[in-house]
């Protein structure tokens, strides 16, 4: 018998995905920089618009992604050990900020009623993120552990999910059929699906699929971005796609969804690309790779932490409403304070983790 046995091999991280993290993160804070910060509607805003493409669709492509493992042996005891562990991770600490933030921050004149504004709300102010991801990683371990029970191994079985989430995704646009779509009046904010949060569920369930399917075919997908007919197919078809959705606005009735989907995917799958082909700039040798990969790290903490530190600047929102948009502008100030807020936000995730037990119940570890 081996007393030693050898410990099995780590796989070392991907350092460009956890620099696309963190390049993520700073893009959710200089939106909500922009939106809560400046108070600038999606019409004033010249970056608001282009950047809610592919924000948020990245951040859960990014999680499915990296929900995948290929060594891990599902049974009844790891399904529970996981789920336990995401509700633990994903619960404890949005409950806790989510008071401190209705304490400091609330708008209403009680606590107790700011308490329920935001329970109720569709946005849980700004935590609605972790609970839908809660409910997405739910739904894959259960999934995952059925799929590990079949006795052929295709790729079936999660590309029917995915269709299955395609759909749902897609009903959740068209009010004229479906009750719970953007746009249906005039019970909208009284559905159950928006104060569960699992509207955005049915939203951004694709996207965590879409990942999670790259990571389990890496192989192919990587021969696929590789290839020389990619690239050029897909910017070509984002270009026509974005435009149509900003500025043009051709499509009509059930069609409208099309163009945005596309530009979601296709964004997504640009940034992604990126990161990967010029992987170089961002390892640990680089400071651009240090910072985004730290950030990339501690997306958990500053994402609960930053509506803290955002900003009351209404008059500069009132500033680019009154001159000309401009796209340069824009970006560079919300990113600016972005990066500000979240120095901020890393900071006081620092003193709270010299406690191991804050470490652990409001973080994860």
């Amino acid at each position: 018998m081996d007393l030693n046995p050898i410990p099995p091999v780590k796989k070392p991280r991907l350092e460009w995905l956890d620099a696309l993290r963190g390049f993520t993160m700073i893009l959710v804070v200089a939106y909500h920089v922009c939106q809560q910060g400046f108070m600038m509607p999606a019409k004033v805003s010249s970056s608001m618009p282009f950047l809610v493409l592919f924000r948020m669709p990245l951040f859960f492509f990014v999680s499915g992604f990296l929900a995948y493992k290929t060594s891990l042996t599902w049974n009844l005891p790891t399904l529970g050990r996981l789920v336990g562990k995401k509700i633990r991770v994903q619960t404890i600490p949005t409950l806790v900020f989510l008071l401190f933030a209705a304490a400091v921050i609330r708008t209403e004149p009680n606590f107790l009623t700011a308490v329920d504004t935001m329970l109720h709300s569709t946005t849980k102010g700004g935590y609605w993120f972790t609970i839908a991801l809660l409910y997405m990683f739910i739904i894959y371990y259960v999934f995952a552990y059925f799929e590990s029970k079949l006795k052929w191994k295709s790729c079936v079985p999660i590309l029917i999910l995915f269709v299955l989430s395609m759909l749902v995704y897609e009903s959740c646009y068209l009010p004229r059929h479906f009750w719970w779509a953007q746009g249906h009046r005039p019970a909208i904010y009284l559905s159950w699906l928006h104060t569960s949060s699992l509207l955005q569920v049915m939203q951004y369930m694709p996207f965590f699929l879409f990942g999670n399917i790259v990571r389990r075919y890496w192989s192919l997908a990587q021969r696929v971005m590789d290839s020389k007919w990619f690239f050029p197919i897909i910017v070509v078809i984002v270009i026509f796609c974005t435009l149509d959705v900003l500025k043009w606005h051709t499509m009509r009735m059930e069609w409208t969804n099309l163009p945005t989907t596309l530009s979601k995917f296709i964004l997504l799958i640009i940034v992604f690309m990126y990161f990967r082909h010029y992987h170089q700039y961002f390892t640990k040798m680089t400071w651009i790779g240090r910072s985004l990969q730290y950030i990339g790290r501690r997306t958990l903490d500053i994402y609960l932490i930053h509506f803290l530190f955002l900003p009351n600047l209404p008059g500069v929102g009132n500033f680019f409403d009154a001159n000309r948009h401009n796209f340069i502008m824009d970006i560079v100030l919300s990113v600016l304070i972005g990066l500000v807020i979240i120095g901020f936000s890393i900071i006081t995730s620092n003193i709270l983790r010299v406690s191991p037990f804050l470490r652990k119940y409001l973080f994860g570890k």
